[in-house]
């Protein structure tokens, strides 16, 4: 591959892993939030014992885990371009 061409997806690269780390720090803030108004949801069900306070509880619980899923994808998504990164890093080198 050209240098040229391997410089060019090095940029590319580091803007997208830039990008996805900024997503990571953002849905790690979403996570607490989301956290703590699921416990809180949580505890309502169990004080409360009403129908509409375990479906809230139900609801917050579904968010946080489709956040997760979600994160979980952003960080592998970040392993990728790394392992990527550094494949373009060697082709690099050895030209």
């Amino acid at each position: 591959m050209r240098r040229s061409t391997v410089e060019r997806r090095l940029r590319d690269n580091s803007r997208r892993l830039q990008l996805l780390r900024d997503e990571l720090g953002i849905t790690a803030e979403q996570m607490t939030q989301l956290g703590e108004e699921a416990e809180d949801a949580r505890i309502r069900a169990m004080v409360s014992e009403t129908s509409l306070a375990q479906r809230e509880h139900s609801d917050a619980e579904r968010h946080a885990a489709a956040l997760a899923r979600h994160r979980a994808g952003v960080e592998a998504e970040i392993e990728r371009l790394e392992r990527d990164q550094d494949t373009l890093l060697d082709q690099l080198g050895a030209t």
